[in-house]
C-alpha cells in the first residue's frame, strides 16, 4: 500500500472516532486516526472526567445499542486499576412513567425497581423527590477522559495509528475509493472512510452529510457537596414550566458533583465558540431546591458542545464508501463502545445496516 493512501481511515478522532477504531483493530485491521486538534483538546464533546452511564430508555433501538455498548466496556475493562465504568447506579424522577422504563429495563435483565420517594429521600439525603423513583443499579458513570486514553493505547498497540494536530479540508468520492484534501494541498486515499467529526460534520461532508444538526454550546457545573455522603447518577424529567430543560448529573471524584439541563444552550459555529456560561442562575435555583446536599454557591461550570438530530437519534450509516456517524444530540458517550461496533460493521460490509432508526432519510 502506498505511503499516501489506508484500508480505513477515520476522521474525528473523538471517543466516537477512538471506538470505531478500537474496534477496527479487533477485527485485524489497522486503521489511520485523522484528528484537527491536539490530544486533550477542550473544543468538542469529549473531553473531561465524567459522563452519566444512563440505561433509562424504553426505545428499542437504543436499548439495543446500549446492550452493545456494555459489552465493548465490559472488554475495554480498567485501566490503572480501576474500572473505566463505575456502576454506581442511577436514579430517574419527576415527569416520565417510570413504571414504563422499570418494565423495558427487566425485560432485557436489566436490573431497575421502583422506590417511594420517602425510601429514596432516606438513601440518598442530598437529593429531594416527591414521586416514585426508578433505581437502576447497573448504571453509574464513564471516566471519560480515561476511556480516550485507553482508546488510544490499544489502537496504537494494535498496529493503527491516530494523528492529532491533523485537519481535513475536504472529502470526496471516485472511481477508486474516497479522496481526502489536506489543508497543506496533499491528498489521501482510503478503500473506506468513517467519519466522526462532531460539530465539524455538515462542514466537512455537506449533502452527503445529515440533513440537519444544530452545535450549541451546553454549560453544566460541579458542585461541592455539604457532606461525605453516597451520589448516585440521576435523571430528573422537572416541570418544563419552572426550568429550562430535563436534569442529569453524576459524581465526579475530586471535583464535586456535575449538575447539567439537557440541551439548552445557544446555537453556536464550532470555530467561533464563545466558552461562554449560561443558565447558571436557574441551575443554582435548581440545586437550591432539589439538591439541598450541594452547596449551591460552588458552580464551577463546564463548556462543552452538543450537536444534536432534531428528535436526538443518532445518525450511523453508509453512503458510498462513507460512513458517517453523527448527531449524538448530548447522550452519546455511554454508548460509544456500541456506536463503534456498530461503524465498524458499516465500515467492512458494505451490505450492513445499522437500525432503522440510525439511517440517513
Amino acid at each position: 500500500m502506498r505511503a499516501d493512501a489506508a484500508d480505513v481511515v477515520v476522521v474525528g478522532g473523538g471517543v466516537m472516532g477512538l471506538a470505531t477504531a478500537w474496534e477496527l483493530t479487533r477485527r485485524g485491521i489497522r486503521p489511520l486516526v485523522l484528528e484537527r486538534f491536539a490530544r486533550g483538546h477542550h473544543e468538542g464533546a469529549s473531553h473531561g472526567a465524567t459522563r452519566n452511564f444512563n440505561n433509562a430508555y424504553i426505545e428499542e433501538h437504543f436499548l439495543d445499542l446500549l446492550v452493545r455498548s456494555r459489552e465493548g466496556w465490559d472488554a475495554l475493562a480498567s485501566i490503572d486499576g480501576e474500572p473505566l465504568l463505575r456502576l454506581h447506579g442511577l436514579v430517574t424522577h419527576g415527569h416520565l412513567d417510570v413504571a414504563a422504563v422499570r418494565e423495558r429495563l427487566t425485560d432485557r435483565g436489566i436490573h431497575a425497581e421502583i422506590l417511594t420517594a420517602t425510601d429514596a429521600g432516606g438513601r440518598w439525603p442530598g437529593m429531594r423527590f416527591e414521586d416514585d423513583v426508578l433505581w437502576s443499579a447497573d448504571a453509574g458513570v464513564v471516566r471519560a477522559a480515561a476511556t480516550l486514553t485507553e482508546l488510544e493505547r490499544r489502537i496504537v498497540a494494535a498496529g493503527g495509528e491516530v494523528r492529532w494536530r491533523a485537519p481535513v479540508a475536504h472529502i470526496g468520492e471516485d472511481s477508486d475509493g474516497v479522496v481526502l484534501a489536506l489543508p497543506d494541498g496533499s491528498r489521501l486515499r482510503a478503500d473506506t472512510v468513517v467519519v466522526t467529526a462532531g460539530a465539524w460534520t455538515s462542514s466537512l461532508l455537506g449533502r452527503l452529510g445529515p440533513p440537519r444538526l444544530t452545535v450549541t454550546e451546553e454549560t453544566p457545573a460541579h458542585f461541592r457537596p455539604r457532606t461525605d455522603a453516597t451520589w448516585p447518577s440521576f435523571n430528573h424529567y422537572v416541570d418544563p414550566s419552572a426550568y429550562p430543560g430535563t436534569v442529569y448529573g453524576m459524581p465526579t471524584p475530586g471535583k464535586g458533583v456535575k449538575v447539567g439541563f439537557h440541551r439548552v444552550g445557544d446555537e453556536v459555529d464550532p470555530d467561533a465558540r464563545p466558552h461562554r456560561a449560561t443558565h447558571q442562575s436557574a441551575l443554582a435555583d435548581y440545586v437550591r431546591k432539589w439538591m439541598p446536599g450541594l452547596d449551591a454557591a460552588s458552580a464551577a461550570p463546564i463548556s462543552c458542545t452538543y450537536t444534536s438530530t432534531d428528535d436526538g437519534t443518532f445518525v450511523l450509516d453508509r453512503r458510498g464508501r462513507i460512513v458517517v456517524g453523527a448527531g449524538f444530540s448530548g447522550h452519546g458517550f455511554k454508548f460509544a463502545t456500541g456506536v463503534g461496533a456498530v461503524l465498524a460493521d458499516l465500515a467492512l460490509d458494505p451490505g450492513a445496516r445499522a437500525a432503522d432508526a440510525f439511517r440517513l432519510r
